[in-house]
């Protein structure tokens, strides 16, 4: 009986010194998540001329991390992640402006992303027939 106290003594104060941090935690502040735990968002985002990624020519690249802040190298990150958040990281979502006029000069642009958004996989392809049509977005995601 001696020898079930023991482990039960031991057993109580392991529990205790390795679930006791992580209570303390938790209670300090109830809402506010742990910075560590939150679904990944880092995405690289390209551009360039061409009919599909394939066979285009890069022009530029940027990285962009939407958790747990915005960051990376795009020059509007903060603005970028927040319509990607608008949208649930469905970029095809992302609409263009009705009051831009383009000419129909083909000269093609395509946009790519690849990376993950909120812990899910993403590739991304899109061809726009070209750069005013790609500016035409109302969204500051492939501005750059």
């Amino acid at each position: 009986m001696r020898n079930t106290a023991r482990w039960a003594a031991a057993l109580g104060l392991t529990a205790a010194a390795v679930c006791g941090p992580l209570t303390g935690a938790a209670a300090a502040a109830p809402d506010a998540a742990p910075s560590s735990l939150y679904a990944p968002s880092a995405l690289v985002l390209t551009t360039g001329h061409g009919d599909s990624a394939a066979t285009a020519t890069p022009e530029r690249a940027v990285t962009l991390n939407c958790a747990p802040t915005p960051s990376g190298t795009h020059p509007a990150a903060g603005r970028a992640c927040a319509e990607l958040r608008g949208v649930d990281g469905d970029f095809a979502a992302l609409q263009a402006r009705g009051d831009v006029r383009c000419t129909k000069i083909y000269d093609p642009v395509v946009v790519t992303v690849q990376g993950v958004w909120q812990g899910r996989r993403v590739s991304y392809e899109r061809t726009f027939g070209n750069s005013c049509a790609k500016d035409a977005l109302d969204s500051s995601v492939f501005a750059f």
